[in-house]
């Protein structure tokens, strides 16, 4: 159930109760795609890493180690040692990213396995049973991503099945949650929005999912090739038809800029691999920019990453030691720059639902656009 505490503007603070825990929203989801974050970061370091919800991938996860044998060691929760709120993708967008590989049906999709080439199918059934199997918190429609820009035709019939594909998914998860052996009944249904860059179709597709009052929207296809200025521009136009009632997941989005202008657009969720990808090649985040910690004029910096953090990293070691573990090639220094970089993002969500709170989000915009993209 979510609960729309404060706007401003189109900018919301909320509530979101699920039954693995509590989500103040806006919240940034920390991706762990096969049930760990990459970079040495387990399940206990998110809590004091201040993540919300963790975000899985039910094509990897289907593929290794397999969802009936995480259903036989109990869910994805108990597996990893998470108690709070889990979101599985689909496997839509592994569709989209492994084109060179699969064949669209109206049943579902082909696939070979990146894995062992093996050939795989999945379908809206099969993905609400996988995710019913991994038992998290949060399941996500199968859709299918289309590449930016694509012809309008395409884009429209593509739309046309994502939504006989989500009616498919909120029948069969209703199957799933009956089931005597589900670990989790209570298991939610975000539909996701697609139309590419098309302003008409996207705004139809909204109005046309929203009819069929699930758990929550996502706007997915974006950030796959289109200008921010169209990704925003796209959120803009469909905000208005998503219910106000229900949580909103900008899906694989984004950099810090981004998640402040689809926050002031009226998104409620996030989730990006970049705060950990970033960090594994030493690019951190920091209330004054971005820096590359590898950069020679760090050598013999002693001061913390960021002078305002108080994230484990920043307490504890110098921009000159994280530099020499990176330089050296140990593992540690990953570990150290992601664990920063989760903290960076997770501090961000903080304050910009501390700015809804106090009515201050428009001036903390003004501030922090122009910094938070900046390369130091």
């Amino acid at each position: 159930m979510y609960q729309l505490i404060k706007t401003e503007g189109s900018a919301r603070r909320g509530i979101f109760e699920t039954v693995h825990g509590t989500v103040q929203t806006p919240a940034f989801m920390n991706v762990g795609t096969s049930a760990a974050i990459k970079g040495g970061i387990s399940s206990y370091d998110l809590v004091d890493l201040k993540c919300q919800v963790e975000l899985c991938n039910t094509y990897h996860l289907h593929v290794r180690p397999g969802d009936r044998l995480i259903h036989d060691m109990g869910g994805l929760h108990k597996f990893m040692g998470w108690n709070r709120p889990i979101l599985t993708d689909s496997g839509g967008f592994q569709v989209f990213s492994l084109s060179t590989l699969r064949k669209i049906k109206e049943e579902g999709v082909y696939f070979q396995s990146h894995v062992d080439g093996k050939r795989i199918f999945m379908g809206p059934e099969e993905s609400m049973r996988i995710q019913s199997n991994l038992a998290s918190t949060i399941a996500m429609a199968f859709d299918e991503c289309i590449e930016n820009p694509s012809p309008r035709e395409y884009v429209e019939k593509s739309c046309a099945r994502t939504t006989r594909w989500l009616i498919r998914c909120k029948e069969e998860m209703k199957k799933c949650n009956q089931r005597p052996d589900t670990i989790n009944p209570h298991q939610l249904l975000f539909g996701i929005n697609q139309g590419g860059t098309y302003d008409d179709i996207r705004i139809q597709h909204m109005k046309d999912i929203a009819e069929l009052d699930l758990d929550g929207y996502a706007i997915g296809g974006l950030a796959v090739g289109e200008t921010a200025e169209e990704m925003y521009r796209i959120i803009s136009a469909v905000e208005p038809c998503m219910p106000k009632n229900k949580p909103r997941y900008l899906m694989g989005v984004g950099t810090p800029v981004n998640i402040i202008e689809a926050v002031y657009r009226g998104v409620d969720l996030f989730d990006c691999v970049m705060p950990s990808r970033n960090a594994r090649h030493g690019h951190m985040f920091t209330w004054e920019g971005i820096i590359n910690i590898a950069n020679n004029k760090y050598a013999k910096d002693d001061r913390p990453v960021d002078m305002n953090c108080t994230c484990p990293t920043c307490q504890r070691h110098s921009r000159a030691y994280i530099r020499h573990l990176f330089k050296a090639n140990e593992m540690l220094g990953m570990r150290l720059a992601v664990m920063h970089n989760l903290w960076f993002y997770n501090t961000l969500m903080e304050k910009i639902r501390e700015a809804l709170d106090l009515g201050e989000f428009a001036a903390f915009r003004e501030k922090y656009l122009p910094i938070l993209g900046k390369r130091i």
